[in-house]
């Protein structure tokens, strides 16, 4: 196990995404570094990138944690109730995108580690990660290109990792109490540590590196249509559906709230506006339909 290695690559990897971005966007992400004082249960420090009413970008973020407890919160034992009570180190970044053209979609990344100390035993160490893609209008082409630049990034490790993690990318992804997906998923892999340490790390930088290529072909395509009032509401309207998943479904979130993590940045994801209606269906026939009936649904799009 090597923790600095990890540490090493995300820092860079957040660096490489951030100044990608920035360019893409036209003005720079603020830089708020920070560090948790001595005597707080938590420890650590990190690097919260971000930008607010962008160019590109009305709200995104690209962010570095590396933290340590003395006890697993309950969201990272859940499936491994044999290291409750256990401390931790805890490393990563995850970034979420939230342009203002309603055609370019939202995206979300993340690669992480965690490593479990229990007390008089071995370290346990496993890694998760993936990338999803929510889009407010479908465009079958950026669907296909995100789908299979997952894919590839995936091909070196073996035929099953991609079907596999796209599965459990659709199967998390999932808003339970609306009976519908998020988006149009991507990849997505969790308490992993099949062939130890070194493989584990190895599928987490074959994701992080991919993340670029994925999606910003994506966003020159879009960025330029032409939008008004309606795509906008409609926007704001889907986003009220990935606050929901935030907050009452993501396992990353809950361990940072759980854990006594820095609040402002776990929160980094949540969209700038976002909008409700009261048993709200778009019209039959209207592109906001053709989001549900066309992309809203399981599909092999690689």
């Amino acid at each position: 196990m090597d923790i600095a290695a990890v540490r090493r690559y995300l820092l860079a990897l957040q660096d490489r995404i951030v100044t990608a971005l920035e360019a893409a966007d036209g003005q720079a992400f603020v830089r708020d570094a920070w560090t948790r004082p001595p005597g707080e249960r938590l420890q650590g420090d990190g690097l919260t990138r971000l930008v607010e009413e962008g160019g590109l970008f009305e709200r995104g973020g690209c962010n570095f944690s590396h933290v340590r407890g003395p006890h697993l919160p309950p969201s990272a034992t859940q499936h491994r109730p044999e290291l409750t009570g256990a401390a931790f180190e805890a490393l990563g970044v995850s970034l979420v995108l939230h342009p203002h053209n309603p055609y370019v979609p939202t995206v979300h990344m993340n690669v992480r580690m965690l490593a479990a100390l229990p007390e008089g035993a071995e370290p346990v160490t496993w890694f998760g990660g993936g990338m999803d893609l929510t889009p407010y209008y479908g465009f079958e082409e950026d669907a296909v290109h995100f789908h299979r630049t997952c894919r590839e990034a995936l091909a070196p490790f073996g035929d099953d990792k991609y079907p596999r993690f796209k599965r459990w990318c659709d199967d998390y992804f999932f808003l339970k109490h609306r009976n519908e997906p998020r988006g149009i998923g991507g990849i997505f892999y969790d308490d992993f540590n099949e062939g130890g340490f070194d493989a584990g790390f190895a599928i987490t930088r074959a994701v992080g590196d991919a993340f670029l290529g994925a999606y910003l072909p994506i966003v020159e395509r879009r960025r330029g249509l032409p939008y008004g009032q309606r795509e906008r509401d409609f926007q704001a309207y889907r986003r009220g559906r990935y606050v929901e998943f935030n907050l009452v479904w993501d396992r990353g979130t809950h361990f940072g709230l759980q854990s006594g993590g820095r609040t402002e940045s776990i929160l980094m994801s949540m969209p700038p506006l976002a909008q409700w209606r009261y048993r709200w269906a778009p019209e039959p026939g209207t592109p906001e339909a053709r989001l549900y009936s066309d992309f809203l649904v399981p599909r092999d799009w690689a």
